[in-house]
């Protein structure tokens, strides 16, 4: 006892990082403790929903919020009197149950095939999670039961069921987005959040209209690198961030083009301002040419050029004309 006195009294200010640890352990214990009391309420507030759509379901007075509303009666005189308004009855409760099926759809697909969701809610696509996990079993069960068209005779049963799994489906992922939402990244490392901070960075650029093609094509590299081995990308997925990147082409001006203007950057001329050039004057029309004479068929008279007179030699020179015949 004297021993622990001494140490004590030589080593008192080792209390106060004692101190320290020992709140530090019991504030991390507190944390704990209210995550897995929230879970739990989370569970039992899952719990609480399903029993409620399932109640629903069997025509009791709880309502549901998105499920087509329960006729009790009339679905029961569906099945027992086959009447023809109990048939469009029918009907109309099978087309809402197709619109809230196909409306989850559509809502986990968001999840599916948008990689910036992916890498933001990486929960959501993770089937070793519970939630998801239980979410894509209702969903299998849901799509089984769906009927081929609303125009399909089911019995008072099947109706019921399919309206479960209906109901089912939907509770499970509203609560699996709610968890997927919570978590994040908290299920990752230092390390591998860091390469998530940059995969979704690289994301921006490889999506953006104002970067070049190159650097589109590089972004997209390297962020398939940086998640590789971290999430699970479906490769509907991968399609559709592709047809994201990849840039339509532009009309090609012209068609033949030397080696020296293709590797030559396109240059952009600024037309100059030109005065107006004066009308050419008309042109004077040619004139017509006579078309030539075609020679006459009748033919030409005897003598036609002077003959010298036989006379004396009185009148040298005179010429006398021949009369003309007659």
């Amino acid at each position: 006892m004297q021993q622990f006195w001494e140490f004590a009294g030589n080593f008192w200010w080792l209390v106060f990082p004692l101190m320290g640890v020992l709140g530090m352990v019991g504030n991390a214990w507190e944390r704990g403790a209210r995550m897995r009391h929230k879970r739990r309420l989370e569970v039992m507030h899952a719990k609480a929903e399903l029993k409620a759509a399932q109640a629903a379901a069997r025509g009791k007075a709880v309502p549901a919020a998105s499920l087509p509303p329960i006729t009790a009666p009339t679905a029961t005189a569906a099945s027992a009197q086959g009447g023809a308004g109990s048939r469009e009855t029918q009907v109309t409760q099978l087309e809402r149950l197709f619109a809230t099926h196909d409306a989850v759809t559509a809502r986990w697909l968001e999840y599916e095939l948008d990689v910036a969701k992916i890498i933001a809610f990486p929960a959501m696509s993770d089937g070793r999670q519970p939630l998801t996990a239980a979410f894509l079993r209702a969903k299998r069960i849901a799509d089984g039961l769906r009927p081929a068209s609303a125009k399909a005779r089911l019995s008072k049963e099947q109706l019921a069921e399919y309206r479960n799994a209906v109901a089912d489906f939907e509770v499970a992922f509203d609560v699996a987005e709610r968890d997927a939402r919570r978590l994040r990244d908290s299920t990752f490392t230092e390390d591998e959040r860091k390469r998530l901070d940059t995969a979704k960075k690289l994301l921006t650029v490889a999506i953006d209209e104002a970067a070049t093609p190159a650097e589109r094509q590089l972004a997209y590299r390297r962020v398939r690198e940086e998640l590789d081995g971290l999430i699970s990308i479906s490769d509907e997925a991968i399609e559709v961030l592709e047809n994201k990147v990849m840039l339509e082409l532009g009309p090609v001006a012209t068609t033949t083009t030397t080696v020296t203007d293709a590797a030559a950057p396109p240059r952009t001329e600024t037309p100059t301002p030109r005065a107006p050039e004066p009308e050419p004057e008309p042109e004077p029309m040619p004139e017509a040419i006579p078309a030539p004479k075609r020679p006459g068929t009748t033919p030409p008279p005897a003598a036609t050029w002077p003959v010298p007179s036989r006379s004396s030699g009185d009148s040298p020179g005179r010429v006398t004309h021949p009369k003309p015949h007659r």
